[in-house]
């Protein structure tokens, strides 16, 4: 019996993490995205300016 808990919470530990990676994974490229796109649009303003 202990040997199916222990199983078990194996695999719910496994997919928690993977979920906490992908989440992180996800969370980073937006961040970068954003940064990416701040940068063009503030391009964009000094390409109007000058």
């Amino acid at each position: 019996m202990n040997e199916k808990i222990y199983k078990t919470m194996t695999r719910t530990g496994a997919c928690s993490l993977a979920v906490g990676i992908v989440t992180l994974t996800t969370g980073i490229a937006a961040g970068i995205l954003m940064i990416i796109s701040g940068a063009r649009l503030l391009k964009r303003k000094s390409d109007i300016l000058i």
